[in-house]
């Protein structure tokens, strides 16, 4: 009998781990689509793809942040306001769906600031006061959340740029917070090949372009 026990027990963490590595497996395929896709069609199947792999591990929220990003991006592809909000909405409703599974995560937290920048972009002279302070909120409790998480500071580096250019007020610590993201991207060691590893081309671009001015 214990003899069997074992026998059953063994086959069980067997499935399991082939269970494992099918979903690891299927994100290592489908995250890069995301990050490559150049028009909405070609986003919305990886992100077709992300949904299934979330409702099949329901205790995963990777694949709804990777959803959440695409359709940022996808509302990128836009000139139309209405169309840019129609994705950045779907890209809420993933971050919501990725915080209830779980919650209080600092890059779900970024994400959602970034919706909230982007949303602001459609219209900063009416938008302004609303999404800045939400986008503010979801940056700064990011980094609360997690003071190591690069994407939580070059996220907060952009809106605070963005912000002090639209005030006509320097830099507003943008190149303080995005030379913190360059420390901390240099040293990241994601938890895992999924995890979320974005930003640090772009945060080099951006201190390039705003920040550099004795050759940093």
């Amino acid at each position: 009998m214990r003899k069997n026990l074992f026998i059953l027990l063994g086959l069980l963490v067997a499935t399991i781990s082939l269970a494992n590595g099918q979903f690891e497996k299927a994100m290592g395929k489908t995250i890069p689509e995301i990050f490559k896709a150049e028009t909405p069609d070609a986003l919305q199947s990886a992100i077709n793809q992300l949904n299934r792999i979330g409702e099949a591990e329901a205790d995963r929220w990777e694949p709804y942040y990777y959803v959440a990003f695409g359709y940022i991006r996808m509302s990128d592809m836009y000139e139309s306001g209405t169309d840019k909000d129609k994705y950045l909405d779907l890209a809420l409703e993933a971050v919501d769906k990725g915080d209830q599974i779980n919650p209080n995560d600092s890059e779900l937290t970024a994400l959602r600031g970034y919706v909230h920048m982007m949303r602001l972009v459609v219209d900063p002279a009416t938008r302004g006061m609303k999404y800045s302070g939400m986008a503010f909120n979801s940056f700064q409790t990011a980094v609360q959340q997690n003071s190591e998480n690069p994407r939580a500071h070059y996220l907060l580096g952009r809106m605070q740029y963005g912000t002090a250019q639209f005030m006509g007020n320097g830099d507003g610590g943008a190149c303080e917070s995005l030379n913190r993201a360059k420390e901390l991207f240099e040293n990241e060691q994601p938890e895992s090949p999924i995890a979320p590893q974005w930003g640090k081309e772009t945060n080099e671009k951006t201190i390039a372009m705003i920040c550099n001015k004795e050759g940093e």
